[in-house]
């Protein structure tokens, strides 16, 4: 078992908390949960907050995502844009130039994003609920 950074999806739109690599900065903000070891996948956990993504994710849920795990078309990914936003979506198509994110909430528009907006990508491993 391991010790995983934690932190709320509201916050993980803020700046600072984050390296390049979409991998935590930990110090203030950030908590710990024990989670069992991942092995070579470096992951970390996010509180699902409100119910935008309801009703695959509720407020309350805690992600367990990893910005090192490889991507395919359908797995569900949480995609942080260089504006804040975090958005949590499944990977519909990747190209070169963009993203197609399915939206998980039949409320919420899917959207495509051009690469170079995208701050980080982290595919969903496993989910708390």
């Amino acid at each position: 078992r391991a010790m995983i950074p934690l932190i709320g999806m509201t916050q993980a739109g803020a700046g600072r908390l984050f390296t390049e690599e979409g991998m935590p900065t930990g110090g203030p903000g950030w908590e710990e949960i024990e989670f069992p070891d991942l092995g070579e996948e470096r992951a970390f956990a996010l509180e699902v907050q409100g119910d935008s993504m309801t009703p695959l994710y509720r407020d309350g849920d805690v992600l367990i995502v990893s910005p090192t795990a490889g991507l395919r078309k359908g797995d569900r990914v949480v995609v942080r844009l260089g504006s804040g936003e975090v958005l949590a979506k499944e990977l519909r198509r990747r190209t070169a130039r963009t993203i197609e994110l399915a939206s998980l909430n039949p409320d919420h528009e899917d959207r495509t994003v051009n690469v170079g907006d995208i701050a980080w990508m982290a595919r969903v491993m496993w989910v708390r609920q």
